[in-house]
Order: C-alpha cells, then sequence, then structure tokens
C-alpha cells in the first residue's frame, strides 16, 4: 500500500477496501441530520512530510485500517467512509489552513485530529470555532487541556506527564541502596516531548533523584555530540529522552559513542518503532519507553487491527497506527450511538456529549476521559529484553520482568 506523502491526497477507500465506495455527494450539497446518503466524508491533516512525518504516516495507516474495516462491514450507519488526507507539512500555520479548508470548502462531515501537540492545538482551534468534534490520536502535552477545548479527546491512555507514572513508581519504591541518585534529561522543543520527559523528571525530583543534565534542543538538530558530552561528563544513574524517533536515534547513539553507562536509560516514541534497534546498531537492549499499545494485546479489535495492518502495509503494525485506529473506534462508537455522522450542530452535540460519559472499548484498553478530554488511564512501560520488546510495567500486564541496572552499551 503506497504512502500518501505530499499535497492534497483524497483517499476514497473503494482503493483501500475490496468492497465499493458509494457514490460520494457533491462537496456542497447539504445533507440534514442523520440522513443516510452518500458516503461519511471524514477530514485529516496530517504531517507526511517535514519533522513528524514517520509517526504521522504511521497514524494515517492506523486510519486506513480502521475505514478498511468499517467498509469491509458495510460503513458507518450503512454509509461507506471516505478519508480525506491533506499533508501539513508539520507546519502549525499550514495544519489551521488545512481543517479550515476541510470543514468550509470540502464541506467533511467529521474530522479526525493529527500528530504532536504541536499541530493538534492549532487544528482544534478551528474545529472548536465550527463546533465539531475533534477526536485526536496524539496531543498528550499539558497545554493541549488548558486551551478550554469543549469537544476535543484525545484518544490513548494517559496524557504526557503521566506516561511514566508506572516507572516511576517503581525506581521510587526500591530499596534505598539500589534507588537511582541522579538523572540526566534531554529533550527535544516540543510539548509531547518535553511532557514526558519532565513529568518523570519531576515525580523523581520529588523523591530525592537529583537532575543534574537538563537539556532541549530544537526539532532540526541532528548533532546530538555536545548533549552527550555534557551527559558523560555527569556520568548520571539515569538518562531520559524527550524525543520522537529520529533524535532518539541520534541521542543513543552519541552516548554509545562516548560508552556513557547509566543504569537506566528511557525515551518516548523512537523505541516503540519497529525501525529503532537497526537505527541505533545494536544498542536497543534495555531501552525503556512508555508505551500505550501492544500487539500482544487483547484488547477489543487489537488482533484484527494487527492482522488487517500487516495484509494492507505488509508490515508489523505500531503504536502510532494504534492510535490512529483507536481515534476511529471511539467516533464509530459515537455514531451509532448518536444514530448521525454529518457536521450539523446537532449531531456534532450528540458526538461530543455521548464521548464525553461513555466508556471506549478500544485496542489500548477501556478509554474514558475527564471534563478537559484527558485519558483517565495509563501508560505500560515497554523494554528492550534479549532483543524482543516485553511490557515490563505494570505488573499485571507484564511479559517480562524489568531489567535494572540495564547491559552497558
Amino acid at each position: 500500500m503506497a504512502r500518501v506523502s505530499k499535497g492534497l491526497a483524497i483517499i476514497s477507500l473503494c482503493a483501500l477496501a475490496l468492497t465499493a465506495c458509494a457514490k460520494t455527494d457533491e462537496p456542497g450539497a447539504a445533507q440534514s441530520p442523520g440522513q443516510q446518503k452518500g458516503s461519511v466524508r471524514i477530514g485529516v491533516s496530517l504531517p507526511l512530510t517535514g519533522d513528524f512525518s514517520e509517526p504521522g504516516k504511521g497514524i494515517q495507516e492506523g486510519y486506513q485500517v480502521w475505514a478498511d474495516r468499517v467498509n469491509a462491514k458495510g460503513g458507518l450507519l450503512g454509509r461507506k467512509v471516505e478519508l480525506i488526507f491533506r499533508d501539513d507539512a508539520s507546519d502549525p500555520n499550514r495544519v489551521s489552513s488545512d481543517y479550515e479548508s476541510l470543514i468550509t470548502q470540502d464541506k467533511v462531515d467529521l474530522v479526525f485530529g493529527p500528530f504532536s501537540s504541536r499541530l493538534v492545538i492549532p487544528a482544534a482551534k478551528v474545529a472548536e470555532s465550527y463546533g465539531m468534534l475533534f477526536v485526536e490520536p496524539a496531543g498528550a502535552a499539558a497545554e493541549v487541556f488548558e486551551q478550554g477545548f469543549k469537544r476535543l479527546f484525545y484518544a490513548a491512555p494517559a496524557i504526557a506527564s503521566d506516561h511514566y507514572d508506572y516507572l516511576a513508581d517503581y525506581l521510587t519504591e526500591l530499596p534505598a541502596d539500589q534507588r537511582p541518585k541522579t538523572a540526566a534529561y534531554a529533550s527535544l522543543d516540543d510539548p509531547f516531548a518535553q511532557g514526558t520527559a519532565y513529568g518523570l523528571r519531576d515525580k523523581l525530583a520529588a523523591a530525592g533523584i537529583k537532575t543534574v543534565v537538563d537539556e532541549v534542543y530544537p526539532p532540526e538538530t541532528t548533532d546530538f555530540a555536545p548533549i552527550a558530552a555534557k551527559i558523560a561528563a555527569a556520568k548520571p544513574d539515569l538518562v531520559v529522552g524527550g524525543t520522537q524517533f529520529e533524535d532518539s536515534v541520534g541521542l543513543v547513539r552519541a552516548l554509545q559513542e562516548l560508552k556513557v553507562q547509566p543504569k537506566l536509560a528511557a525515551f518516548s516514541t523512537g523505541p516503540t518503532l519497529a525501525e529503532f534497534p537497526a537505527a541505533v546498531k545494536g544498542a536497543a537492549e534495555h531501552v525503556i519507553s512508555p508505551v500505550g499499545w501492544s500487539a500482544t494485546a487483547t484488547f477489543t479489535g487489537n488482533q484484527e487491527l494487527v492482522k488487517r495492518y500487516k495484509e494492507m502495509f505488509g508490515g508489523d503494525a505500531n503504536e502510532d497506527a494504534a492510535n490512529g485506529y483507536t481515534v476511529g473506534q471511539i467516533v464509530e462508537a459515537a455514531v451509532n450511538a448518536a444514530k448521525c455522522a454529518d457536521p450539523s450542530k446537532e449531531c456534532q452535540d450528540k458526538l461530543t456529549a455521548h464521548i464525553g460519559q461513555a466508556t471506549f472499548d478500544t485496542v489500548v484498553g477501556p478509554l474514558s476521559f475527564d471534563d478537559k478530554g484527558r485519558p483517565e488511564q495509563a501508560h505500560m512501560i515497554q523494554q528492550y529484553v534479549n532483543g524482543k520488546v516485553e511490557i515490563v510495567l505494570p505488573e499485571q500486564a507484564k511479559t517480562a520482568g524489568i531489567v535494572y541496572p540495564k547491559k552497558p552499551w
């Protein structure tokens, strides 16, 4: 399955599913609430190029797998799903204009959110101004939920600052002679990435674990040697990276080159992607990451996601794809409950109200939301153990015991 890489891409899912798509109404055609006519047109802007292109494409694939499944079952309320994608190139200004155009020109029935808190906030402002429900897969920074949004819901187990909660509990509950004493933090200048790292930093600092390095670097950073040198000089027990993919790889390789040997190394996002072990050239062993999804989980629809993703894209599903799929599951359930899928205020109000009070069975587990759209659950902690990704925390979900201290690089 070819990935969309740039520009406006209208994905009519007759090209993705084995079933034929129903004829789509003209974009400007009015529909009364709940009217079963034409396809359900869903508008999405994603970073298919630029800094966030790798996870952006994963989210896109998750949306496509969800739509393929829905269409194979007859669509939403008997109407085929049609996804309309635009590439915002990881640009906050462009994502705003994309959603403005999707809503006012393409006349979409529903919108799904983009990747990254940096893009979610401006996109959600546009959706909110038009009274559109806005379920998003990857806007976990605390500031997302400080904007006063009434129609935004984050479709993952926890917000960024809570991603490492299980790890924080584990470390701070260790016997005093085993507990780490110092920690170094390096984070991408991005609300989500910083949120994950600083959520852990604040919890560990409150428990007496001293911060010895705290570096923030811009998204365009490619040389991580200076940051690695600072960390090497500080000789921390823990190294924590608030990262996406490329920078997680850059940091690990720079630390490895300087033979930095922490007792634990934790990085957000990057290690959850299948490309990570090869990219860090053998340095993945015992690296830890918060993860909201596992391919082995038995949550509702998860094994179907894993199977269908492999059929469509020829590889293994990842957390980004799962987060996109989860958005679809939540909106699908809301549409079935509200019995409508159109942009009218009546329908959007019904959809929003249902999501605000219900609990949803999803591929990342049961999800419910507080009055700010924040999920009320928690992330698992994964670790590479003997070259395999294992869930090591919490106790009730683990597939292997946590390895601490880690193997030397």
